[in-house]
């Protein structure tokens, strides 16, 4: 049996606030598209369940909309995080998982608009901050232990950061600073209406999906003017998406973007990027259907970093599709037994 150096550290507890964590191992967002007109059914509920069961610290769910024109474009089988039935569904999904000893964010998405924010109005831009907020007021009322705000990836939020989709010329748009203030009214509206004791995380990335060279910001203080707002904001965890996690953020450090964040902004961080797999690129494997055997990496150089300090949580995803007992084979040197990630993998909820 193959063993990898010592795991420990990633099984140590993680606590903050009121949010304590049995480990340091977190189930990464991934769309599923397994919830029929916005409502996870059981299906969903047990496949949660299944991660928590097998050691996962902290689940953050797939993108949920929120309530707002735009945000669900024509995903009707993406959930939703308003309405009666959808906020039950949930309700049941949340007891599941905290009866098999689990914690669970509710990721909250809007899509984002065609191309650019430029065409918001102050009176569309008011309307979407009470949108967010209200989701993460059902969030905190169906029982989830905290809200990810969906803030990466080119989608609506991240539009706003990025200056190719972002060209106003008001309050919301020029510099790096006037960029983050639609992010900002967004999450001190999510903050007062959930309490200072509820957990709140902003997932931010460099990269769009379909260009994945992009840039937010080139240097460490253009990320520090970035993250300010933010934090003042009330943000209490970054969850820094990189495609490699093991990639520096600048030239001449080999710090990640977690690392960056974690260092200039004072806060816990979440790091990832092809965790528990080999050879894995996101770009070619989506573009060609092929992948490297699906293996799982060496992960020394990820225990170094985290017992370094770099980061305080590791999210795994796809790693995590392939085997919801992942996090257990990890921890007692099973690594023979688990499972290959697939194309297979993507098409299937279990």
């Amino acid at each position: 049996m193959k063993h990898f150096q010592s795991v420990e550290s990633l099984f140590k507890p993680f606590e903050m606030g009121s949010l304590k964590l049995p480990n340091r191992i977190m189930m990464a967002p991934m769309t599923r598209n397994s919830s029929p007109n916005g409502v996870p059914g059981e299906n969903v509920a047990a496949y949660y369940r299944r991660r928590a069961e097998n050691g996962v610290g902290l689940i953050v769910t797939e993108g949920t909309f929120i309530d707002h024109r735009d945000a669900v474009s024509d995903q009707e089988n993406v959930p939703h995080l308003y309405g009666e039935n959808a906020l039950n569904a949930w309700s049941k999904v949340v007891d599941e998982v905290h009866e098999a000893g689990g914690k669970i964010f509710s990721q909250i998405w809007h899509m984002g608009s065609r191309g650019n924010v430029n065409d918001y109005s102050r009176q569309d831009i008011s309307e979407l901050v009470k949108a967010f907020a209200q989701a993460a007021a059902n969030a905190k009322k169906v029982g989830f232990d905290g809200i990810e705000i969906m803030a990466a990836h080119g989608f609506l939020i991240d539009q706003f950061f990025w200056d190719k989709t972002n060209t106003r010329n008001d309050e919301y748009g020029g510099d790096i600073v006037n960029r983050t203030r639609f992010a900002g009214e967004v999450i001190a509206a999510c903050r007062r209406v959930v309490g200072s004791d509820f957990p709140i995380a902003l997932r931010i990335s460099q990269w769009k999906y379909n260009f994945y060279t992009a840039k937010l910001v080139e240097t460490p203080e253009q990320l520090k003017l970035f993250l300010t707002p933010l934090v003042d904001a009330g943000v209490d965890i970054f969850h820094a998406s990189t495609r490699r996690f093991w990639e520096p953020a600048f030239e001449g450090s080999e710090l990640n973007l977690s690392g960056w964040i974690k260092k200039l902004s004072g806060k816990p961080t979440i790091t990832v990027g092809s965790v528990g797999l080999e050879g894995a690129d996101f770009v070619e494997f989506f573009a060609t259907g092929e992948h490297a055997n699906g293996k799982v990496t060496t992960i020394s150089a990820l225990i170094e970093r985290l017992e370094g300090g770099e980061f305080d949580l590791i999210a795994v995803g796809r790693a995590l599709l392939a085997d919801p007992e992942w996090v257990i084979k990890i921890r007692d040197g099973r690594t023979d037994e688990l499972l290959p990630f697939t194309r297979e993998t993507i098409d299937t909820l279990y």
